[in-house]
């Protein structure tokens, strides 16, 4: 079981308002604060966003080797549907928009984001193909 993830990033305020508006809607509480860095848990795992002194540049390249992207389980399709349509508003715009929500295929109900930072998120339904 994964026990965390730690996201470095270059404005704290930013990223914890665009982060912890995701998190919370998706059920995640809350765990940590410190002077450069918040933390959200959701049962034993936890994802920490933080504006390390350490950074050597402005931003995250999702198409660079490294993390692509972070994936979720979101719920319903009528769920992914009210996140895609409110993420915009929380500082995360849509990717692959001409094929929502089917960009990972036809048996594949999901939404992919990315946020100020270039952080990539993907929101993924409980669906089956009938």
């Amino acid at each position: 079981m994964l026990h965390h993830i730690e996201l470095w990033v270059p404005g704290l305020p930013r990223a914890a308002g665009e982060w912890g508006w995701l998190l919370g809607r998706l059920g995640w509480e809350p765990y940590q604060e410190w002077d450069r860095g918040r933390s959200w848990r959701s049962g034993p795992t936890y994802l920490v966003v933080e504006e390390s002194p350490a950074l050597t540049a402005p931003h995250h390249d999702r198409l660079r080797p490294g993390l692509n992207h972070l994936a979720f389980h979101a719920g319903s399709p009528s769920d992914v549907d009210t996140l895609a349509a409110d993420a915009p508003a929380h500082g995360w715009q849509p990717l692959f928009a001409d094929r929502y929500p089917r960009a990972g295929g036809p048996d594949h109900y999901a939404g992919y984001f990315v946020n100020s930072d270039g952080f990539e998120v993907e929101l993924v339904a409980q669906w089956h193909a009938t």
